[in-house]
């Protein structure tokens, strides 16, 4: 069994997917479809910065995620790259993987 399929992998991935699903429409159309899509593909880094970024205050992720503030060093990486799905991609959170 990979560990992508074990027990606690699965359990992690729901629990990442419910902290993903924010108090603002905008914040779910980004991070879900980054998880989706995206998450399995990081590093170990880069995976540790996503679980850090949603543990943050919704104001402080719609403020970085939509560029109005600069966002804290350590998650200048993991915003980035969260952006830049959003720019690439289709990411309507209802379409089938």
């Amino acid at each position: 069994m990979s560990e992508a399929n074990t027990p606690d992998a699965a359990a992690l991935r729901k629990r990442l997917y419910w902290h993903s699903r924010r108090g603002m429409w905008e914040l779910d159309l980004l991070l879900i479809p980054f998880l989706e899509h995206c998450y399995d593909g990081l590093g170990a880094g880069d995976q540790a910065a996503y679980r850090a970024l949603i543990e943050g205050e919704d104001q402080d992720l719609f403020a970085w995620l939509m560029q109005r503030e600069e966002p804290d060093p350590q998650f200048r990486r993991i915003v980035t790259l969260i952006q830049q799905h959003a720019e690439n991609a289709d990411n309507d959170p209802h379409r089938p993987v």
